[in-house]
């Protein structure tokens, strides 16, 4: 898409070794502990990126709230109320540039501990009881121990929540004797579920699969009675089309064993619970249909969060014989994924899924028989992995999410950097919009989103009749207030004469991925729409068009929009290349604007796109090398804090020496006051050399996103005019 940049960009890397790619955004990192029980306070510490001045620890629900720890930094004393919804909840911070990523924060009815100690050996097991969670971080190139105390025929469950929490631990979880010598194992992540066959202590062992470690690799080690549910997780942006409009929260009918030969009958339509246990499992329901009718069938399983892999067989059965009517096979996704994690050929975020929805025709009255089996159930035998199996008419419809716009480069950071709805004054951010279209429908949608902070606006670019993505341009005023909003993106469309609004879920990378070859990207859906706008910078270029409005052109002719740019960096090269966003415009031939011009005239072809008459939204996007520095604010504020405290210092030198000979104990006192004013200094100065050296001017890659450009095209021969 900026093939031509690629190779400069390329180039530039090879020399410039400061050279950033986005321009610095507030990201959380981590929060531990990672959760906490119901009804409890829980005192956290933070880690983050680019999250100085740091005024609020928010979640999203409002039922949790934080207050700071009086005297420190970074820590937060979090109330949870006893009515808190139980589950996984975003938290972020508010800081000087705005909202933050998410990190997920979990809320359990169990009581929780932390693991405040080392427990890399048997000896130095730390003791859980049963119906608890312990917190902890992973140890790097170690093993953690926890023991418990087991009771004959007692069966417990032990679960080490991670990956669904936005860890990046990948756990192995054994559970073994008191002497250490292991009885179970499971590498998936899954349940463990153990018996004791005698009264004693017994081990648990959790190690990553790679033996890594660290303040990022945190997991949530829960002991139950079984039976017993695992951890609540985040979703997968596959789950963005589960569960349809209207769906009840359980299935009206259950799976029946057995069944994997012997059909359990059922009639159509139908809601069922199933699941793919014990290992090859494979449910068969049998009913009678009548010819000409067609029926959807929809399978929910990975959707739910499980690596499982639906597969659907329909058949006839007639005279004693089965005839094969369908396969139904996995959700395609709306948009071409990346094939190589570097996204030169699509984005990271994959909105397919291996579960199932499709359709079946019935050619004559008759006897059918429909399978259900998970493709990589052959040798799991997890009761866990259950489904929800709807068989119904057709019922257009229509799920859609959003992702912001990620770089497309060779070097530096890849295009998987989470991306928070932070913006600076002037800034315009592009997301991706894609639609997962059910049972048939194919008509247009609109994009909008509300309640944003004051000065932000956001335009809905329409994804087009048939289309399966669009675009969604969000812009701050360059005078924009600090501000912070849970915002909404919904998509509206016209189905059988009524109009439906659907919600647009929102996705983002759990971890900013500085390095695709070696980090494998995960992304995941938010719980809500957080976006901010700060006042302490301004996006290094603005542009819009020269008058806020709707420019009319006729299909076939060619028109031009002038355009306004502010430019508040200086850039490299001579020139920005220029493309575009949105429904009928992204054909739009790349140009080139040169740098400092602060106007220019865009050239549209209508009839090289082949535009029909109709309203339009699109957007000019491009690749710019700008000079940034980050937080000058902070230099001279940090150099007053060096002169007090070289102030503060001579002052304690001073006095020192004074009574050094006169009095021991005022002596000692002064020394002592002359160490702390010398341990303030020596921070002092780091400060400084600090927040100079991230002051300092560094080549950053930024999209740069135009405001939003409204065109009406008329009919050939219609009279035209600006209004």
């Amino acid at each position: 898409m900026f093939s031509r940049i690629y190779f400069l960009i390329f180039l530039l890397a090879a020399s410039a070794i400061g050279q950033q790619v986005t321009l610095p955004l507030p990201r959380l990192l981590t929060i531990m502990p990672m959760g906490g029980q119901a009804g409890q306070n829980v005192e956290v510490t933070i880690t983050g990126e680019n999250i100085e001045d740091v005024t609020e620890l928010t979640f999203s629900t409002p039922q949790i709230t934080a207050k700071p720890v009086t005297g420190t930094t970074n820590k937060f004393t979090v109330s949870i109320a006893a009515g808190a919804p139980l589950g996984v909840h975003d938290a972020r911070v508010l800081s000087r540039l705005g909202v933050s990523s998410v990190r997920a924060f979990s809320v359990s009815q169990l009581p929780e501990v932390v693991r405040t100690k080392a427990n890399n050996t048997l000896e130095t097991a730390m003791p859980i009881t049963v119906g608890s969670i312990c917190n902890a971080t992973m140890t790097k190139r170690a093993v953690d121990y926890y023991s418990f105390q087991g009771v004959k025929d007692q069966t417990v469950a032990v679960d080490c929540a991670a990956v669904g929490i936005d860890s990046r631990l990948t756990p192995v979880l054994i559970l073994a004797d008191g002497k250490g010598a292991d009885l179970k194992v499971n590498r998936t992540g899954g349940m463990i579920d153990f018996t004791p066959p005698a009264d004693g202590t017994y081990i648990i062992k959790v190690n990553d699969l790679t033996y890594q470690g660290g303040e990022r690799h945190f997991y949530r080690l829960a002991l139950q009675k079984s039976p017993a549910q695992p951890q609540p997780q985040t979703q997968m942006v596959s789950a963005m089309s589960w569960p349809p409009a209207d769906l009840p929260p359980t299935a009206n009918v259950n799976e029946t064993e057995p069944n994997n030969k012997d059909a359990q009958r059922i009639t159509l339509p139908c809601d069922i619970a199933g699941s793919f246990f014990p290992a090859a499992d494979v449910d068969t329901y049998e009913f009678t249909a009548k010819k000409g009718e067609t029926w959807w069938v929809e399978v929910a399983s990975e959707r739910l969060g499980l690596n499982t892999d639906p597969f659907v067989l329909v058949q006839q059965v007639k005279d004693g014989k089965l005839t094969d009517v369908a396969e139904l096979y996995d959700i395609a996704p709306p948009m071409k994924v990346t094939s190589n994690g570097y996204s030169y050929d699509g984005p990271p975020y994959d909105a397919g899924s291996p579960d199932v929805n499709g359709k079946f025709g019935v050619k004559e009255d008759g006897t059918y028989r429909l399978q259900v089996r998970d493709l990589f159930g052959g040798t799991r035998s997890d009761p866990h992995a259950i489904y929800r199996l709807i068989v119904r008419q057709a019922t257009p419809d229509f799920s859609l999410a959003a992702w912001a716009v990620h770089m497309t480069l060779r070097n530096g950071d890849r295009a998987s950097l989470s991306k928070p709805m932070s913006l600076r004054q002037g800034d315009a951010r592009a997301f991706e919009v894609v639609v997962q279209r059910r049972d048939g429908f194919d008509g247009e949608i609109n994009i909008s989103m509300e309640n944003l902070p004051k000065g932000v606006s956001a335009a809905g670019l329409r994804i087009g009749k048939g289309k399966t993505y669009g675009h969604l341009i969000v812009t701050a005023d360059e005078k924009a207030p600090c501000g912070f909003s849970l915002a909404k993106i919904i998509g509206k469309a016209v189905i059988d004469g009524k109009e439906l609004t659907r919600p647009v879920r929102l996705a983002s990378m759990e971890w900013p991925v500085k390095d695709a070859k070696g980090d494998i990207p995960a992304p995941r859906l938010m719980a809500d729409v957080p976006v901010s706008v700060t006042d302490s910078e301004q996006a290094p270029l603005s542009i819009s068009a020269a008058e806020d409005k709707v420019y009319e052109a006729k299909a076939g002719e060619t028109f031009k929009i002038p355009l306004k740019l502010t430019w508040r960096n200086e850039f490299n090269g001579t020139s920005i290349k220029v493309k575009a966003y949105g429904e009928g415009f992204s054909g739009i031939k790349e140009f080139d604007i040169p740098l400092k011009a602060t106007t220019h005239e865009a050239v549209i072809d209508l009839a090289a796109l082949k535009i029909t008459p109709g309203d339009y939204t699109f957007a000019f996007q491009s690749l710019g090398i700008c000079k940034y520095r980050y937080n000058p604010a902070a230099v001279p504020l940090a150099e007053a804090q060096q002169k007090e405290a070289e102030t503060t210092l001579a002052a304690a030198a001073a006095e020192a020496k004074k009574v050094a000979a006169t009095d021991a104990e005022a002596a000692k006192k002064a020394a002592e006051k002359q160490k702390q004013a010398e341990a303030a200094m020596t921070a002092a100065t780091s400060k400084m050399k600090s927040v100079t050296t991230t002051a300092n001017p560094t080549d950053t890659v930024e999209i740069l996103i135009s405001q939003p450009i409204r065109v009406s095209v008329k009919a050939a021969g219609a009279t035209t005019a600006s209004k």
